[in-house]
């Protein structure tokens, strides 16, 4: 076999039921150890009880997407490096360059940031180049073996989510229908490469609810690989039935964060925040525990649907640090983990059945 090609990954070897604890190292990625190099957070994640890390690919820091897009003996050197320290790759993010893929004008200036330098204040380079970013992240998931992709879709209607003044006729379809426009060929990528496409449902995102994430499903055929990342700390704030939303999606959830939050309306600010930093809003951001989400449920749901993906702590908390977060969390994860039951509770009673003595229990003559 040619080193250099992808390998294959059938279904039929891979993993089933939910796994984890993971932990997604966008918020820990610093110059200092042991957040400064893949080998070193590898090890601290596994030293805090985790058994798979989430990587962020913007930058170069823990993966050189574009040479993992094309070079197997990387890929295979990174997976080394991982399993050397205890960990493995859960799957890889482009949260930022998905921004990127559809920005208003009116966030040019501070998305331009997550662009290349030579790329600012140049918007169509810049959606192009980000473009590019996820067709390299669907080849190099699949090099890598990975079944799933974290992104955001962007946003081109974010600036008329409050429908005053009056959206004009159209323009919600019109806004979608170039979203799709834009997923559509790099859906096609990740089609290619066996790998689901999940954009996190969140405010700032065209993708932001149900709704929303319906009309997208519309806009691109209802491609197979448009699916979820399911975060139920973004539903929460928006005050949705984020239980409920397994029960409509489940068969679209391909990714799990697990991260809490609380949400305290009072007599000052709601859903929107009043313009305040995340410690006096209403809706915040919480460690695992500390918050109202009601996480039990939601991996019994997760179980009670077969979902065959992993528990990814997200740390994002405007009180406690992220150290101690992500200490406590493992085993949070680990504590709520449900090994679904193979056979019936009451299997101790059951009886021999056939179609015959169906029919008589139910009064029939014999067939």
């Amino acid at each position: 076999m040619n080193p250099e090609n992808p390998p294959v990954n059938p279904t039929s070897q891979a993993p089933t039921g939910l796994r984890g604890p993971g932990i997604f190292l966008a918020q820990f990625m610093s110059a200092e150890a042991p957040f400064d190099t893949l080998a070193n957070i590898a090890r601290w994640a596994a030293s805090q009880g985790y058994k798979a890390i989430q990587l962020p690919t913007l930058g170069t820091q823990y993966i050189d997407l574009a040479r993992a897009a094309e070079s197997q003996s990387y890929c295979d050197e990174l997976k080394a490096v991982c399993a050397e320290a205890g960990v493995e790759i859960s799957e890889l993010s482009t949260h930022l360059q998905g921004q990127l893929v559809a920005v208003h004008p009116a966030f040019d200036a501070l998305f331009d940031d997550f662009a290349p330098a030579h790329l600012r204040g140049q918007p169509q380079a810049r959606t192009e180049w980000a473009i590019d970013q996820l067709k390299l992240a669907a080849r190099a998931s699949q090099r890598l073996g990975l079944k799933a992709h974290a992104t955001f879709s962007g946003a081109l209607l974010w600036p008329y989510i409050y429908p005053w003044p009056q959206r004009p006729s159209g323009l919600v379809e019109q806004g979608f229908a170039e979203l799709g426009q834009r997923w559509r060929p790099i859906l096609d990528c990740f089609d290619e490469a066996g790998v689901d496409l999940c954009y996190e449902i969140h405010p700032g995102e065209d993708l932001h609810d149900g709704a929303s994430f319906e009309r997208f499903l519309e806009a691109v055929d209802h491609h197979p690989r448009a699916t979820i990342l399911y975060d139920p700390s973004h539903l929460l704030l928006q005050q949705m039935d984020y239980l409920g939303f397994i029960d409509r999606y489940h068969e679209r959830i391909r990714m799990f964060h697990v991260k809490d939050a609380e949400f305290r309306p009072d007599a000052r600010s709601g859903v929107y925040g009043g313009y305040q930093g995340w410690v006096d809003r209403p809706g915040r951001f919480r460690s695992l525990g500390d918050g109202q989400i009601d996480f039990k449920s939601i991996f019994s749901k997760l179980a009670q649907y077969d979902f065959a993906g992993w528990a990814v702590l997200e740390w994002e908390c405007c009180l406690k640090d992220s150290e101690q977060g992500a200490a406590e969390g493992a085993a949070f994860i680990r504590e709520h983990m449900i090994s679904k039951t193979r056979k019936a509770f009451d299997d101790f009673a059951s009886v021999t059945s056939d179609e015959g003595f169906n029919r008589r229990l139910l009064g029939l003559p014999d067939a």
